[in-house]
This record gives structure tokens, sequence and C-alpha cells, in this order.
């Protein structure tokens, strides 16, 4: 299947944490190729803002709907805003996450909570939603899926990177819920696969790392750099795709070599 051209237009695009980072490239990635989509932010109700007025600059229609994806109830009226608005949801991204960087020993109960509130059950709520919709809603003419549900996970749900268990662990879960909801939407042609992303250079990386760090630590990756929001929006372009019409319950890793080496370049 070519994977040139508008092949979603008309299609309904719903991704979490849509403002900035990994969640920015992929709405901007699904509406080049013709989705509609619906921006979903916490708290960067400007850059969600951008993301929109980008989205109608490819041609594509955009709904802003602030909710945090922790919140059960916030994440259902969504759900409802979004199938008021456009009719359908044809692709789900569950993008959205939430770490904090601290050992075992010394983690704070809250920080830990919270992690697994978004990171977790976020990705939970937003599963089940989109399933429930594509359920209900059933296969489209001229289609052969009822919908695409795409989880981005992490690579730390494969390495288990000190200083992150809550982040690790929430991962893990989230990628055993893919195989499971793919298995039980199999019957009903709903694909449900997951991205494991590696290290890719986005706004929360500052949080952790200065400038400096980063362009240090590009240099010694596998690929000779970090990876793109636009590298991760690409995977998630062929997963939504009808290429990937019999791709389901698989995990895609785009890591740019990080995993298969297990080291850093010259190191």
């Amino acid at each position: 299947m070519n994977l040139q051209g508008r092949h979603l237009t008309g299609q309904v695009a719903l991704v979490t944490g849509a403002s900035r980072g990994i969640g920015r490239g992929i709405a901007l990635a699904l509406a080049e190729v013709g989705a509609d989509v619906v921006v979903n932010y916490r708290s960067h109700a400007g850059e969600a803002e951008a993301v929109a007025r980008q989205v109608e600059a490819h041609g594509g229609r955009a709904l802003v709907w602030q909710a945090d994806v922790a919140d059960r109830t916030a994440m259902e009226r969504m759900f409802a805003g979004a199938v008021e608005r456009f009719g359908r949801i044809d692709i789900a991204v569950a993008n959205a996450a939430y770490s904090i960087r601290e050992p075992v020993i010394e983690a704070k109960w809250e920080g830990v909570l919270r992690t697994l509130e978004v990171t977790q059950f976020g990705v939970f709520h937003t599963c089940q939603f989109a399933a429930q919709r594509m359920v209900a809603q059933g296969i489209a003419p001229g289609r052969r899926s009822a919908g695409k549900i795409i989880v981005i996970s992490s690579i730390h749900e494969e390495v288990a990177f000190a200083n992150s268990a809550a982040y690790n662990m929430a991962k893990a879960a989230v990628n055993h819920l893919v195989r499971t909801l793919a298995r039980e939407l199999t019957p009903q042609r709903i694909n449900v696969n997951v991205i494991n992303p590696g290290w890719i250079d986005t706004p929360g990386e500052r949080d952790h790392y200065s400038e400096e760090s980063l362009r240090e630590g590009a240099k010694h990756m596998p690929w000779g750099r970090l990876g793109t929001v636009e590298d991760i929006g690409q995977g998630a372009v062929y997963l939504a795709s009808d290429a990937a019409d019999y791709v389901t319950g698989a995990m895609l890793r785009i890591d740019g070599g990080f995993v298969a080496r297990l080291e850093l370049r010259g190191h």
C-alpha cells in the first residue's frame, strides 16, 4: 500500500497529549495525510491551539479539548464531544504520559501514583473509550478496519532504566494491555498496536537534561542522533493506514538501534 498522498482523508484521529513533543508530531503527521484531529492537552493551551492551526493549514478540521487523561469522567466527555463534532473516531493515539525520575527507595508516593494515573490508567481510559466507540460504529463503507488504536509506550518497557521504576512498570503494563486488547478486538477488526520510542528530542527531555547534555548524548547514539517527533509521527501514520490492516498486537520500536546495541556508541 502506497503511504504517499492524503490517504487518511475523511478519517478522524484523537491524539492525547498532542500540544507538544511526540503527541504534536503525531497529530501533524496524521493531518499531513488528510486526517481531522482532536488535539487533547492538559496544561499547554497556547501550544494546543497552535497545533490545531497547523492541522487546519494542512486542510483538516481540528478540535482542541482540554482533559487530564487520568480523569476518567473528563475523558468520557472528550470522546463524546469528539463524536458530536465529527460523527466518529477512526484513529485513537494514547500518547500522554508523566514521569518523575527518582530511585525506588526515595520515591514519594504521590509521584508514583501520578505517574501510574497518567501513564497507565490514562492509556486504559483512552483505549477503552476508543474501542467502545469503534465497536459501536463498525466498519465504514470502503474500509477494512473499524478503527486503529495506537499506544505510545517506550523502550522503558524493555530496559530497566534506573530511577524510573514507576514509569517503567506503567509502560510494561500498557504494552501488555495492547496485546490483550488486540486479542479481544480482532473479531471486530480493530487494530491495536504499540510504538516504543527510544531517546527522542522533545521539550520534556529538557526537564532532565541540559541542551549540552542532549547534544553530547546524541553523538553517542547508535544512529548518531536523537530521534525526532517526526520519526514517531511517521510510525503512527503507518499503523493508522490501510497498509497496517493485517498488523495487530504488534510493537514497533523506533529507537535508532539503541536497544539492539544496548549501549551508547563509543562507550
